[in-house]
């Protein structure tokens, strides 16, 4: 990758080197340097990629919103919707005893959702001291971040406590080489964060490598064009993302209302209430 981006900074260097104009007279204009062009790309790019980042963010937010308002609004609907299909499918096997009435009754029924046990209902969320103080300020309405649930292992852990002790910024005696060493730190707490023992392990041997020598650094054009295939790779991932959520069920409901969700809920809410109504009508006339 290196030769090929250096190919290309050269091939742009030669291309403008002569400096001068039609018909061989020189420019009255300063010849601007080759990387110019290339700084302007790679500054439209990264601008483009964060708006593109700030939309792709809004709307994975408004679809978890919705989500959410989703299913504490319409979740014990469906609930009962499915409790009466499952009575309703056990009622019509009763007076059949039909054996496939029977099978569907037992599907009807497993479809049902149980009752959650305890634990499940507040694992992350509170220890044999009681609540989480994250969870207790959820619960009055405080803003703050829910319980972190990633749990590093003990082999993440020891190479976290392995990379801090010898990539420490404090342990530098230059200002550059404190730089480096903050930056590589910034990637390191962001793995363990993430409990990334793989990344990590990269990591550690990253660090043992040693600093990239200076004479195998990228120019500065080869740096540019690293950036702009960065920046390229990156939308594209975006993109996948931003595709997973316009296609998923709940970003599919909120594409039909984007303005006015909560009508939309309402409409819906609506049509299973209307359901319900019928399923316990009928509910009622199997077992009169």
């Amino acid at each position: 990758m290196k030769e090929r981006l250096r190919a290309r900074s050269e091939g742009g260097q030669e291309a403008g080197a002569d400096g001068e104009g039609v018909g061989g007279a020189p420019h009255e204009e300063p010849v601007a340097r080759p990387e110019e062009r290339l700084e302007r790309a790679v500054r439209a790019a990264e601008q483009a990629l964060i708006e593109y980042e700030i939309a792709l963010e809004t709307f994975r937010v408004e679809v978890e919103n919705f989500s959410r308002l989703h299913h504490q609004k319409l979740g014990p609907m469906y609930a009962r919707l499915d409790e009466l299909d499952a009575r309703i499918a056990e009622a019509t096997a009763a007076r059949t005893g039909d054996p496939e009435d029977l099978r569907k009754a037992e599907e009807a029924r497993a479809r049902v959702m149980p009752m959650p046990g305890v634990e499940e209902l507040f694992h992350g969320w509170m220890d044999d001291q009681g609540l989480y103080p994250e969870a207790a300020a959820m619960l009055t309405d405080q803003s703050v971040r829910p319980p972190q649930r990633v749990r590093p292992g003990e082999e993440a852990r020891k190479l976290y406590r392995e990379l801090v002790r010898k990539a420490h910024p404090d342990l530098a005696q230059e200002e550059s080489e404190r730089q480096r060493r903050e930056e590589f730190i910034t990637r390191v707490n962001a793995a363990y964060a993430r409990g990334d023992e793989t990344l990590l392990r990269e990591l550690s041997a990253e660090w043992a490598a040693g600093p990239v020598p200076e004479e195998q650094r990228l120019t500065r054009s080869e740096e540019l064009y690293a950036r702009l295939e960065w920046l390229a790779q990156r939308k594209e991932l975006l993109s996948v993302l931003a595709k997973e959520l316009e296609e998923s069920a709940i970003g599919g409901m909120l594409r039909l209302a984007p303005d006015d969700p909560d009508t939309l809920l309402d409409e819906i809410a609506e049509q299973l209430l209307a359901q319900v109504a019928e399923r316990e009508a009928e509910l009622a006339r199997l077992t009169a």
